[in-house]
């Protein structure tokens, strides 16, 4: 059986990265490098996030292993499938990008964010109050 693909969203490599309990338990649903699908998105919203809170030297090597994982581009398809699915799912644009990305890799999205509640083909491990 083939390993399933996986879009892990930033909300989740940022738990994971804080080592956080939920991280913890986010890091067992890491997929492999080969089955991990990361949006150029994602790349940028953990660039941020990483040069803000540890710097870009303890940036670099984050990004440097999403570059082993199985990058994906913003094209047009995905583009016009994320503006469809911010209308239809009231998704934040960022969000909308790594959800298409998802759909069109026919890949299930890994998040902790509760706004991708209810939605298909998404694996919730929503934060505590």
């Amino acid at each position: 059986m083939a390993a399933a693909l996986r879009v892990v969203d930033t909300s989740a490599w940022i738990e994971w990265l804080i080592g956080s309990a939920l991280g913890r338990t986010l890091g067992a649903q890491f997929p492999d490098k080969l089955q991990c699908i990361v949006p150029t998105i994602v790349q940028l919203e953990l660039s941020k996030w990483l040069v803000r809170e540890v710097g870009e030297e303890r940036a670099d090597p984050v990004i440097a292993y999403t570059q082993k994982c199985v990058v994906v581009p913003l094209d047009t398809p995905i583009a016009l499938l994320a503006a469809d699915l911010h209308r239809d799912c009231k998704l934040a644009t960022a969000d909308a990008i790594v959800y298409a990305t998802a759909r069109h890799r026919g890949a299930e999205l890994l998040t902790c964010d509760a706004h991708f509640e209810g939605l298909p083909g998404v694996a919730l491990f929503p934060k505590a109050a």
